[in-house]
């Protein structure tokens, strides 16, 4: 894997990345920094914080062999929370602050998650001196449940799906209103609805375009809320910049047509549409079952070195799946979303995969051999 370097004070290019937009697409009241800032995100950015955003952007080699176009992944694993919601959290929960929609010290944070923003709200609560529940079902991993607590977070669960779709996020979501409600100086971020969600992905995107010297052709990136959809999306289209934007829903999700079954690995898909989902911003959306994202994620560890979530492995297949589509000598951007340790008891547990697929680890494992032996024959156009 080659790396492109990652300054922590980057150039006007990200600082700017958030504005201006239309309304829409971000909130009237934007808080620039000062002077050069660490991903632009603002201006209180000290301990665990100062450290969101800045991910690092590495070229992978093995994924595909034979590749006639370049693989870059941007790492959001790398992150202090350990995943890409680090940013969404951030963002939210700051610009709450200084509007005042809840208030340090005393006032409470209570959102929905499936793990990852959960574990970054944790994080930033901490940070902010803000209370923290979070609303989760029997999906999450349990590492992340143990994580938020050890942040200091209170984790309600959910135990029974609606009773119309069998979904836990509308049941969760319920439980957020209840708990708002009840409580005094409570605050529901709701994420599937805030424009500061996708305001951070702005961000994300301008750091790619930064890194890489220019636009790439391809961005691939998973959807649940849309953020990183909606952030990277928008900042394309105001930019006029030529990259196509291939989104990765799960096989089941309610996002792009009606769901079908249940979903085993979370992260990725949605069991309704999220308010903030915009149309037109993806130029293709490819639908990836829990097996493909699996085999992604082996891959990922076999072929690169790479330990990373579900979302991860299902960016990688997505890529495989379309690759004789892609143009020689093209640039792709994978946006990995989370680490894989949190995933040691699913996807890269032997045990586990073969109770859920039966035995399927001819998928990933007959194959290494082959990239070892066929990785240095790659014809790769340059930038």
């Amino acid at each position: 894997m080659n790396s492109v370097s990652q300054p922590r004070y980057r150039s006007a290019l990200v600082a700017q990345a958030a504005g201006p937009a239309d309304e829409e697409a971000l909130p009237s009241d934007t808080i620039q920094p000062p002077g050069p800032a660490s991903a632009g995100y603002g201006p209180d950015r000290a301990g665990a914080l100062s450290a969101v955003g800045g991910t690092p952007l590495v070229e992978l080699t093995r994924l595909v062999p034979g590749a006639r176009f370049r693989v870059w992944a941007k790492l959001e694993s790398v992150s202090t929370g350990g995943s890409i919601k680090d940013r969404s959290a951030y963002a939210m929960l700051s610009h709450a602050v200084v509007t005042g929609a809840v208030v340090p010290g005393s006032g409470t944070v209570v959102e929905s998650s499936s793990g990852n923003l959960g574990v970054g709200m944790a994080q930033v609560c901490r940070a902010l001196d803000l209370r923290f529940i979070c609303v989760v079902d029997p999906r999450t991993n349990p590492q992340n449940i143990a994580i938020m607590r050890a942040l200091g977070a209170d984790v309600h669960t959910v135990t029974e799906g609606d009773p119309v779709t069998g979904e836990f996020q509308p049941v969760r979501i319920a439980r957020v209103r209840e708990l708002v409600d009840a409580l005094p100086g409570a605050y529901w971020p709701n994420q599937y609805a805030n424009p500061r969600n996708a305001w951070a992905h702005r961000i994300t995107m301008a750091e790619i375009v930064e890194d890489l010297g220019a636009a790439p052709d391809y961005l691939f990136c998973t959807i649940s809320s849309s953020g990183t959809l909606r952030g990277c999306g928008d900042l394309i289209r105001d930019r006029g910049l030529p990259t196509r934007v291939v989104t990765v829903d799960a096989e089941g999700s309610a996002i792009f047509r009606p769901p079908t079954g249940r979903r085993l690995i979370p992260g990725h898909g949605a069991a309704v549409r999220p308010p903030l989902y915009r149309g037109g911003l993806a130029d293709e959306v490819v639908h990836v079952s829990d097996l493909d994202s699996l085999v992604g994620c082996r891959r990922l560890a076999l072929r690169e070195g790479l330990l990373l979530g579900g979302s991860s492995g299902a960016v990688a297949t997505a890529l495989q799946q379309m690759g004789d589509l892609i143009p020689d000598g093209a640039t792709c951007v994978l946006m990995m979303p989370d680490r894989g340790e949190r995933y040691l008891n699913t996807i890269y547990d032997d045990g586990w995969v073969e109770r859920q697929f039966g035995e399927v680890s001819h998928l990933w494992k007959d194959e290494v051999a082959d990239v070892a032996e066929n990785s240095g024959m790659t014809g790769v156009a340059g930038c």
